[in-house]
């Protein structure tokens, strides 16, 4: 199963992560839940104004875990209440007791974590890799989610061009050097350069070099699906992102979302690191469809 390579590892990524937290906004609630296929790490965040506003629950992108929203937290937090997790079988607090083999699998215990939300509803947002759960998850199990928020979501409005997948081969294998994994990191991000000093980059690199993920290959969407969302979709890509082709997936967006409160948009400049580049931008654009759509 996904794990971490050695406990020395281990305990240097949980320093990390613990380090990285600390930057966040401090969780209303923070508790373990019981899946099908491990445990899941869930936090709470609460502002005292927005109880009752039907919460965000946001799925990081892949080798990254909650501290991945430290530019986006705190200002998301104003409008209303929010849940992060960490993926089972990437780096973070969650732990895999169950081998994930499919992608049923990996809706099935994100159902699971849904059920658990006394909330009716929920807006699930995804990231990347994230974005793609969410998307998997909201096509096999609908229920619960009144919309879905997918930001650079991967294999859902097009393929990872091969460019992308040959750089990234290497640097998932964790005896690989630091110089090639940043190389990576940094040709994700549009070429910005790596700050080891800023605490997600380094927990980010800390947890490929430390942990051993064996999900299986996301299936990419497949446009009849796109065609049976019911729930209003809202797609944010990023016009230099190396995870897809943009203006291509942008037009599948629009020619394959129903729902007539969907939406996609495109911002021209930004990388495939847009919640880091963009958080004003970001928290406008999906303020602005939830409060439609409310």
């Amino acid at each position: 199963m996904s794990g971490f390579v050695t406990n020395e590892g281990k305990q240097e990524y949980i320093n990390s992560y613990h380090e990285a937290m600390s930057y966040l906004p401090q969780p209303f609630e923070s508790k373990m839940l019981n899946t099908d296929f491990g445990k899941v790490k869930l936090y709470k965040f609460q502002e005292e104004e927005t109880p009752d506003k039907i919460p965000l629950l946001l799925l990081p992108g892949k080798g990254s875990a909650t501290p991945i929203w430290e530019a986006n937290l705190k200002d998301f937090l104003k409008h209303r209440p929010i849940y992060t997790i960490d993926l089972i079988g990437e780096p973070g607090l969650s732990i895999e007791t169950k081998r994930i083999k499919t992608n049923m699998d990996q809706a099935i215990w994100l159902k699971q974590v849904l059920e658990q939300l006394p909330e009716e509803e929920i807006n699930l947002l995804g990231l990347s890799f994230g974005g793609w759960s969410a998307a998997n998850l909201a096509i096999k199990h609908p229920e619960k989610i009144q919309t879905l928020i997918l930001v650079e979501p991967v294999y859902v409005f097009g393929p990872i061009p091969l460019k992308m997948i040959l750089v990234s081969i290497p640097a998932s294998v964790p005896a690989v050097p630091k110089s090639i994994r940043e190389r990576m990191l940094s040709y994700i991000s549009g070429g910005a350069e790596i700050d080891e000093s800023e605490p997600t980059a380094k927990l980010i690199e800390t947890g490929m070099r430390t942990f051993k993920s064996k999900l299986p290959m996301p299936e990419k969407v497949k446009t009849e699906h796109l065609k049976k969302l019911k729930m209003p979709v809202l797609g944010i890509l990023a016009g230099q992102s190396t995870m897809h082709h943009s203006e291509k997936s942008f037009q599948i967006g629009v020619e394959n979302l129903r729902n007539p409160y969907s939406n996609m948009v495109l911002f021209e400049d930004a990388s495939h690191a847009i919640n880091g580049e963009y958080p004003e931008k970001l928290l406008q654009t999906i303020e602005d469809f939830l409060k439609h759509i409310e």
